[in-house]
């Protein structure tokens, strides 16, 4: 598995403002919810993912990728590393370019799938350390 270089990560943050967040919680004491809260501050549009919640961040919730109606630019994922390559599956079948995993959640499944299907891949990092290091 071989993430894109810190200048093509940098391009996805800078132009990809619309990101459907897989396991979104509306715990706010969750790793989720801070995360994707710190980037709808920053400006990018979250869409949340999760069956078991109505709204978060006041943003309506999906039950699941397959379920989305409106475009976006990648998912980042909250689950952990053996839903991957069901995540996978659902991400090409969407037709979305871009597939992120937050740290610690890795697939070389999942990957090897999706590098088959021609979607960008990101794994194993924290979408708002990236955004910080690249403001």
């Amino acid at each position: 598995m071989k993430n894109p270089s810190d200048q093509r990560i940098k391009e996805i943050l800078h132009t990809k403002k619309r990101i459907a967040v897989v396991g979104l919680s509306n715990n706010p004491d969750r790793t989720s919810y801070m995360v994707s809260k710190a980037m709808q501050d920053a400006g990018y549009t979250i869409i949340p993912i999760n069956p078991n919640v109505d709204t978060v961040l006041g943003e309506k919730s999906y039950a699941s990728i397959s379920d989305l109606d409106q475009e976006v630019d990648m998912v980042n994922i909250f689950r952990r590393s053996e839903f991957l390559p069901e995540l996978a599956k659902e991400t090409v079948q969407a037709g979305i370019p871009i597939f992120w995993s937050q740290l610690g959640v890795v697939s070389e499944e999942a990957y090897s799938f999706l590098q088959e299907n021609h979607v960008e891949t990101i794994m194993d990092r924290c979408i708002k350390v990236e955004h910080a290091k690249f403001k």
